[in-house]
């Protein structure tokens, strides 16, 4: 007879709800980055657009960053992220922390859109499509996937010890550990397309900011 896991083959309607509720946190803080670059003085939005726009100019004039050392440095970054939401899973009581972290990513995203947005208009846009989407397009949701990876298992840990249901710790923990180094190695991944294939598209795009 073979024995099913509730953890290791979960129904569609029990993550559902949870991939929904951090998505729509995360579309919040995007909201919410829009409305913080758009709350910044003038002079404050013209100063970091310009720092922007200097950016891709060297980008363009193939004096950007070492890629091999801005792929490490964005690898480590992505790896301290996945690992602390790891951790946060772990903990269980560092969820709410957890869900901040996911709000804050797209406070981030938020914030770079608006701010090109608003300097840039219809070419900012084009510019935030090419150069910097991309990227989030594999960052975002893997982070999605790892942070409702670490909220399931700590919800399995509540309900297991606090509240003495049934099921083994060790399994949720193995798909748990599973997911976070999967989407690790996605992210890794990401940060090689950052570090040699964005500073192309930045360059190649940075037209449009000066034009």
């Amino acid at each position: 007879m073979r024995v099913r896991s509730p953890f290791l083959q979960p129904q569609l309607k029990e993550q559902l709800p949870l991939y929904l509720f951090v998505g729509v946190l995360f579309i919040v803080g995007v909201v919410f980055g829009t409305v913080l670059s758009s709350s910044l003085t003038l002079e404050q939005q013209q100063e970091l657009s310009g720092d922007v726009q200097h950016f891709a100019q060297l980008l363009g004039a193939g004096a950007g960053p070492d890629q091999a050392a801005s792929f490490w440095d964005r690898a480590w970054l992505h790896s301290k992220w996945i690992a602390l939401i790891w951790l946060l899973g772990m903990t269980v009581i560092g969820v709410p922390l957890l869900l901040a972290l996911d709000f804050l990513k797209g406070v981030l995203v938020g914030f770079s859109m608006g701010l090109l947005v608003s300097q840039h208009a219809w070419a900012g846009v084009l510019f935030w499509l090419l150069a910097v989407a991309p990227q989030n397009i594999i960052i975002v949701p893997a982070l999605m996937i790892a942070s409702v990876s670490a909220i399931r298992f700590a919800v399995h840990f509540v309900k297991s010890r606090l509240f003495q249901q049934q099921g083994a710790l060790l399994p949720p923990l193995a798909v748990h550990c599973a997911i976070a180094i999967g989407m690790l190695s996605i992210l890794w991944g990401a940060a090689w397309f950052e570090a040699y294939v964005s500073p192309y598209v930045m360059g190649w795009a940075s037209g449009l900011l000066t034009g």
